[in-house]
């Protein structure tokens, strides 16, 4: 038309992108959604009813058999689940067997819904186990594994692994796999026994092909706990894993460990072995490190006890804990098969303000590495009434840069040694006098900085079971740190004896609290 301005008039080209994306946003509202409430309503609607315990359909033969023969039931890595979608992840699933005796539901959420990933003996390769191919046509999983490639772009990894209870374990790049994390511990050490939660049925997100983590969803039941909970897992250098969980209490607990973490101590610098062994340490990690909410960094060095231990750190808001392995050197393991110097730490860090309560260590006798023998957790100061459930957020790494964990401005424990404690006599000769000792090196940036002239000293504290005989600093020109002697005579080996120190140069504190306890050697 004459006259007529058509420059004002709409841009087809913007109609029809504008068109296209509200109908995408149309589809996308309409697809379907699964979250954690889901899970939620159902973690409450159990929690409301009573306890019902699962049941095993694991015929004898499997349920009987011994570790090795469990051990030949491998998955088919050709089956792999997603094998033939475009995404890095890949799923593969354990078979029931041995102590893993009942069906854990595994489903898959897409788009369009969930669907439970079904079992099919074709997925296994049972090796010499001998099985009756109709016995097992309606088994279940026992658990799964992730794969996803950390080391290689064109060779898949596993990264994760969800086996027994609410146990799962991740790592990262040229990492082995060693200590456990869990979803919750109840009543762990205390006489009534401790009740072991299960993860009995997961939701895993099927992942797009960029995606560069993993969603899963997971059902926890037991007596007298349910939750819901969500794991993002995101490999890489370090295997970082956040989690998001509702718990509801079905019934009083005595003690509720939240973010519990399962570790594995023999022996080691801090407690060398009984017997002769080539090997210098055996542990999947040597202490437990606190970063507590007024700032204080905590060490507490691992032990192997002649009898249970249990060693609480009341804080307020905690920044952080795990148990770490902090001797990265091939040598202070020489174990060419296990890889002690690979194996992560495990670090929690919480996410939001989670009031008063306690970290707690507890370490028990074992007499191999077969066992975990070291537990750490935290547990709130007051729990909410049943019904009402415990929020917590917070996220795990799995790590072998432990440096990294501190600030630019400290120091650490680099290791605890501990020998029989001796005096040198005016012709030079060492003679025992039935003291301990214990050499303790700090590293870091802030000793590092310092001059070896500095005048480093230390604060000791001791419990009253034992006699402080020595309290050295000096200089550790290998290290660039400085080491701490302590020499003390023990007055009841029945009982343990505590004891904190730190470095200080006049009034300003220069490392972490290194808080030792000797076991009772009886």
């Amino acid at each position: 038309m004459p006259g007529k301005n058509f420059s004002k008039g709409p841009d087809m080209t913007k109609v029809r992108l504008l068109s296209a994306a509200v109908l995408m946003t149309l589809f996308t509202s309409s697809a379907w959604a699964f979250s954690i409430d889901d899970v939620a309503k159902q973690a409450k609607a159990i929690a409301d009813k009573g306890y019902e315990a699962p049941k095993s359909n694991l015929p004898s033969q499997f349920r009987d058999m011994k570790f090795a023969d469990y051990q030949q039931i491998q998955f088919n890595h050709e089956k792999a689940y997603w094998n033939n979608l475009n995404t890095p992840f890949k799923l593969e699933f354990y078979h029931q067997g041995m102590y893993f005796d009942t069906p854990v539901k595994i489903n898959e959420v897409t788009a369009n819904g969930v669907q439970e990933i079904k079992y099919n003996p074709d997925y296994f390769k049972f090796g010499n186990v001998k099985h009756d191919a109709d016995a097992v046509k309606n088994l279940g999983f026992a658990g799964f594994k992730v794969l996803y490639p950390i080391n290689k772009a064109d060779k898949d990894d596993e990264i994760m692994s969800v086996l027994g209870a609410s146990y799962f374990r991740l790592i990262g790049k040229g990492q082995v796999y060693g200590l456990s994390a869990r979803g919750l511990a109840i009543d762990t050490a205390l006489s009534s026994g401790e009740e072991f939660p299960r993860f009995r049925e997961f939701w895993i997100e099927r992942p797009n092909p960029e995606e560069k983590h993993l969603v899963i969803y997971a059902l926890l039941d037991s007596p007298r706990a349910t939750g819901a909970y969500r794991l993002d897992v995101y490999p890489g250098r370090e295997a970082t894993v956040d989690i998001q969980a509702k718990v509801y209490l079905r019934d009083k607990v005595g003690k509720l460990g939240l973010a519990p973490l399962t570790s594995m101590y023999l022996f080691g610098q801090n407690q060398p072995s009984a017997v002769m062994n080539y090997r210098p340490s055996l542990h999947d990690s040597d202490g437990l490190s606190i970063h507590a909410g007024n700032g204080e960094w905590i060490w507490r060095p691992l032990n192997n006890p002649k009898h249970l231990s249990v060693s609480t750190f009341t804080l307020e808001n905690p920044k952080g804990f795990g148990l770490l392995q902090r001797g990265r050197n091939f040598s202070e393991y020489e174990d060419l098969d296990d890889r002690y110097d690979q194996r992560p730490s495990a670090w929690v860090e919480p996410k939001g303000e989670w009031g008063k309560g306690k970290v707690e260590l507890v370490e028990i006798p074992t007499a191999d590495e077969t066992n975990d023998n070291i537990v750490a957790f935290w547990t709130p100061e007051q729990l909410p009434a049943a019904g009402t459930p415990i929020d917590i957020n917070y996220r795990v790494h799995f790590t072998r840069d432990e440096d990294k964990l501190h600030s630019p401005d400290s120091s650490w424990v680099a290791q605890t040694m501990r020998s029989t404690g001796d005096v040198k006599q005016s012709n030079m000769v060492r003679e025992q006098d039935g003291s301990i000792a214990y050499l303790v090196d700090f590293v870091g940036p802030a000793l590092k900085s310092l001059k070896s002239d500095t005048p480093v000293a230390s604060q000791v504290s001791m419990g009253d079971n034992a006699d402080l005989l020595e309290n050295t600093v000096r200089y550790n020109s290998v290290t660039k740190g400085w080491r701490l002697t302590l020499r003390l005579k023990v007055k009841d080996p029945k009982k343990p004896v505590e004891m904190r120190a730190s470095l200080v140069n006049g009034d300003k504190t220069l490392s972490e609290t290194w808080s030792n306890q000797l076991p009772a050697n009886e």
